[in-house]
């Protein structure tokens, strides 16, 4: 295709779009009955198309409009919906209580304590005791941002809101709500995890 045929395509695309349109619909070896046929519907037949036509050229020029405009009131509903359904996806705790199975996010567990023989989930705002070892607990824990602090204690990293160094080597680390335990230097390398990005601390928690 020369130069002059591709500028003329641009330049007359309904014609274009009448032409291909007219080759692929008539047979150049059609008898006399069916070439008086096409003549005879030929006119309707350039109607259409040529309706046809305005419709492709009118959708072309407005895929090309550079705004779009959107509706605020169904955009805000869309985004409740999704809220909603990332709050369901959320991971869960199941566990027994007073001969009931509740139900919690582990997002709203601030800790879990040793007590006993039992730990203590701190749920804002109660707290449940569930028959488990703080040790088992812990790897449960772990894929869902719990860290161990203590020998006693888990805390989970999206709670934390600081920590302090201690001139012993410790650490002081407050919870949302106030809530402070002490992190020993057993477990002061779990400290690392509570950020993926530390800056200007190269040596803390080393």
């Amino acid at each position: 295709m020369s130069t002059r045929d591709i500028q003329d395509q641009k330049a007359n695309p309904r014609e274009v779009f009448l032409q291909q349109a007219v080759h692929a619909n008539v047979d150049v070896s059609a008898s006399p009955v069916r070439r008086a046929m096409i003549r005879s519907t030929r006119s309707r037949q350039d109607y259409t198309l040529e309706s046809t036509a305005d419709q492709f050229c009118e959708a072309a020029d407005t895929s090309l409009l550079p705004a779009i405009r959107v509706d605020a009131a169904n955009l805000t509903r869309v985004l409740r919906q999704l809220e909603v359904i990332a709050k369901r996806q959320a991971p869960r705790i199941a566990f027994k209580a007073k001969g009931r199975i509740l139900f919690l996010d582990l997002a709203e567990i601030v800790a879990v304590q040793a007590e006993g023989n039992y730990v203590s989930l701190l749920h804002r705002p109660n707290s449940y005791l569930l028959r488990e070892s703080l040790s088992s607990m812990a790897e449960k824990l772990k894929p869902y941002g719990f860290i161990r602090i203590h020998r006693s204690v888990v805390v989970n990293i999206s709670a934390v809101e600081e920590i302090q160094p201690l001139p012993t080597g410790e650490y002081r680390l407050s919870v949302k709500g106030g809530k402070e335990y002490l992190v020993t230097r057993t477990y002061k390398n779990n400290l690392r995890d509570l950020a993926q990005l530390w800056v200007g601390s190269e040596r803390l928690c080393g």
